[in-house]
């Protein structure tokens, strides 16, 4: 070889190098265990700590749908992708960023369930987000000790939340209504709130409980305590397509 060819070879190998290292440098948890849960029963959870992440009962769709921070009408995938459970305990370094977390998930979807996908993305019937005619009507907070969103269950529902974003809010809204909410009213900060609405109205229009509760409709609660509106529109829309996944993992 002579030396010219010599010093190519050297610059292709060393081009081609970077995408070999990023390939075998995925994120991926430190350890993981991953157990098929047959309890039957319905409730699933995930608790973290500081290092680590436990799924209980979790279904394969969900886990899918936090891989890629989605919502479940952005998976299309199987129907018994979302009966099947599992039980899974990982652990990673106590600085981890949290969109590193949903990438060691990905790759323990892929090593442990072959999992493959691909991208789309299709025009569905969703909200837009905006502010209503008598403008916004919060203060906002100062942003300290990080911030939380809670939607408490019942007939008469409960939103609280404590410096949250209206971005976070729209997407706590889509999980709400399975649609997809596009953040559009330009709005900075962080904010602290609380309504309430009743769960068995969500066509818009003001209501009560059969008790005589004054809760709203979710739509009006928004408007009278956030002062924004949901605006139904369609909306272009991620869709994570599942090409092919097994049904039994890898064995730890």
């Amino acid at each position: 070889m002579t030396r010219v060819a010599h010093v190519w070879m050297i610059a292709l190998l060393a081009a081609g190098a970077p995408a070999a290292w990023s390939q075998d440098a995925r994120p991926a948890y430190e350890a993981a265990s991953v157990k098929p849960n047959n309890s039957g029963s319905g409730s699933s959870s995930s608790n973290g700590s500081k290092g680590q992440i436990v799924f209980t009962n979790v279904s394969l769709k969900r886990l899918i749908e936090r891989a890629y921070d989605v919502k479940p009408f952005q998976v299309t995938s199987p129907d018994w992708v979302e009966n099947l459970r599992f039980d899974i305990a990982a652990k990673y370094p106590p600085d981890t960023k949290p969109e590193e977390r949903s990438l060691m998930l990905r790759s323990l979807l892929e090593d442990r369930f072959k999992l493959a996908v691909h991208h789309d993305s299709k025009e569905m019937p969703g909200f837009a987000l905006v502010v209503a005619k008598g403008g916004f009507k919060l203060k906002p907070v100062e942003p300290a000790g990080g911030s939380s969103a809670k939607d408490y269950g019942g007939r008469v529902r409960t939103l609280t939340a404590k410096q949250t974003s209206i971005a976070a809010v729209a997407d706590l809204l889509a999980r709400i209504l399975g649609e997809t909410v596009v953040d559009k009213t330009g709005i900075d900060g962080v904010y602290d709130f609380e309504f309430k609405w009743t769960a068995d109205d969500m066509d818009g229009s003001t209501s009560s409980t059969s008790n005589g509760d004054p809760a709203p409709s979710l739509f009006t609660a928004i408007q009278e305590t956030l002062g924004l509106r949901l605006q139904a529109q369609k909306v272009p829309v991620e869709i994570i397509v599942v090409d092919h996944v097994e049904r039994v993992p890898i064995e730890n």
